[in-house]
């Protein structure tokens, strides 16, 4: 039989801040301190949720609490109903003020040196009061501040296995280029293999990101060992500066590395990485009045980009 148990008045709004908390925290006490309240508040507001569900929600522990089965499939719920009155805090502020507001952009190496600058340049000649936020960072983190209602619009590399919290919306297709300093012995090679270049020192995205599962798939697929003298960095400007100043090599998205007078692109191809750049957004949370602009223009500034040689 189906209940209404969760909207008969007895969970509170505090309840889903309470528990998303808890597990944030994991443990009861760091939940207090990050809510500005004493602990035997929060044990007496987990057990109200956990005696109206009557189940347990997590698990207690020595070293702090983990969520049980049920914990974790009410989080994921309580994040989203966060979320979306995170959202509509922002747009009714907006429609208040009769102006956009701000969007929130997060991105991450692809997209971020030409596409992402024109739209933003464009939408604020036609919107010059919008706030743009751009945040960068590595796209795991990137997913999870779209999901928590922090981030308007992710734009970069799309991948396949995408949740089905997300949409993706393709806006072009760039190579993913090995990039050197200009000058570089490397440059001098006709068609390269990785069995060639992986004696120099490399600059390798780091391990939480697709681009680096990819680039470890191509040395693999040529039967290749990965270069031993090499740096892991995704932060864009320290990756740049290792490439011209310790003769390493990279792999960059092409128009980076084309827009760029210091590098050189070597004639390596690495043909088996996919190279869809797009945006995404959440699923269940509409846009914003400022994202949807946002998106327009990135739209739009897509479709004058130079094609991929």
């Amino acid at each position: 039989m189906v209940t209404d148990r969760l909207l008969d008045g007895r969970l509170k709004l505090r309840h889903l801040v309470l528990i998303v908390q808890i597990e944030d925290a994991g443990s009861l006490a760091g939940a207090a301190e990050a809510l500005h309240i004493t602990q035997p508040v929060v044990t007496r507001g987990l057990r109200e949720v956990e005696d109206l569900l009557g189940v347990d929600l997590f698990e207690r522990g020595r070293r702090g609490v983990t969520p049980t089965q049920f914990g974790e499939s009410l989080l994921v719920h309580a994040r989203a109903v966060i979320a979306q009155l995170r959202q509509a805090d922002r747009q009714i502020e907006q429609l208040a003020r009769a102006d956009l507001g701000t969007v929130t952009v997060g991105t991450h190496l692809a997209g971020s040196n030409v596409l992402l600058p024109r739209s933003i340049a464009s939408l604020k000649q036609e919107h010059p009061e919008l706030t743009v936020v751009v945040r960068e960072g590595p796209p795991d983190a990137l997913q999870a501040a779209l999901l928590a209602g922090d981030c308007d619009l992710v734009v970069g590399r799309l991948t396949g296995g995408a949740p089905t919290t997300v949409v993706q919306h393709m806006l072009y297709r760039e190579p993913i280029r090995v990039v050197a300093r200009e000058g570089h012995p490397a440059a001098l090679l006709h068609e390269p293999t990785l069995a060639e270049l992986a004696p120099y020192p490399w600059v390798f995205p780091i391990s939480q990101t697709t681009l680096r599962r990819e680039l470890e798939e191509a040395f693999v697929h040529e039967g290749v060992e990965l270069p031993v003298n090499r740096v892991e960095c995704t932060t864009i400007l320290t990756l740049r500066e290792l490439v011209v100043s310790m003769d390493a090599l990279a792999v960059l998205p092409e128009l980076i590395a084309l827009a760029d007078p210091a590098l050189t692109v070597l004639d390596a191809s690495l043909a088996s990485i996919r190279r869809a750049v797009g945006v995404t957004r959440a699923k269940h949370r509409p846009l914003s009045p400022a994202a949807s602009a946002m998106l327009d223009h990135l739209r739009v500034e897509a479709a004058t980009l130079p094609r991929p040689r």
